[in-house]
């Protein structure tokens, strides 16, 4: 089951994603290689917390693709605080919302998804789909910031104090919310 892989995977090394002001700056100069090394560093990070808000894949690749356009681009307007995660963490939440905004009036499915089922040919949008949809139930079942800690943690490998501070939370309120989370999602797939 999708879910239970995401869960299972390894824990990273001890520190956070690799972001400093020295990187940022190099970006700020168009220095491809340090902006590859930003996105090597940061990748599975920015998606699990995009993903967290979103709750639909395809979404979340558009909208962090459009999240590190949007880092290259402005990286020279980025002002040392410290923190250039925090900064693009702030990008991220911006385009999702601006997607939410976008998608308001219109439906999840069209018909052109479903192109090939009345003749049996293979349609790639339904492939996983029981796996996909239980997921996707069973993160709905959590507050929004339930569901950003637990992908945070379990996507991306961040300890509960980098999420505390990433999410500017208090640690004892991550480790609390993450537990909740963890045990309404066992309780609802025990009900699945």
């Amino acid at each position: 089951m999708l879910f239970l892989e995401t869960l299972s995977l390894p824990e990273p090394p001890d520190s956070g994603p690799a972001v400093d002001e020295d990187l940022m700056l190099r970006i700020a100069e168009g220095d491809q290689e340090a902006f590859k090394q930003l996105y090597q560093n940061t990748d599975r990070t920015i998606y699990s917390f995009i993903l967290s808000i979103l709750k639909n894949p395809q979404d979340a690749e558009e909208v962090m693709q459009e999240t590190y356009m949007k880092i290259w681009t402005s990286a020279a307007s980025y002002h040392s605080q410290g923190k250039p995660l925090a900064w693009m963490f702030t990008i991220a939440r911006n385009l999702c919302y601006m997607k939410f905004r976008e998608q308001k009036h219109q439906s999840d499915f069209g018909l052109e998804d479903f192109d090939g089922l009345e003749t049996g040919e293979f349609c790639p949008q339904i492939e996983n789909a029981a796996d996909k949809l239980v997921l996707k139930a069973a993160l709905e079942t959590l507050k929004e910031e339930e569901r950003q800690i637990v992908l945070l943690k379990n996507s991306s490998g961040l300890k509960h104090r980098e999420i505390a501070e990433l999410l500017r939370m208090p640690l004892a309120t991550v480790l609390s919310k993450y537990n909740r989370a963890m045990k309404k999602l066992e309780q609802y797939l025990r009900e699945e």
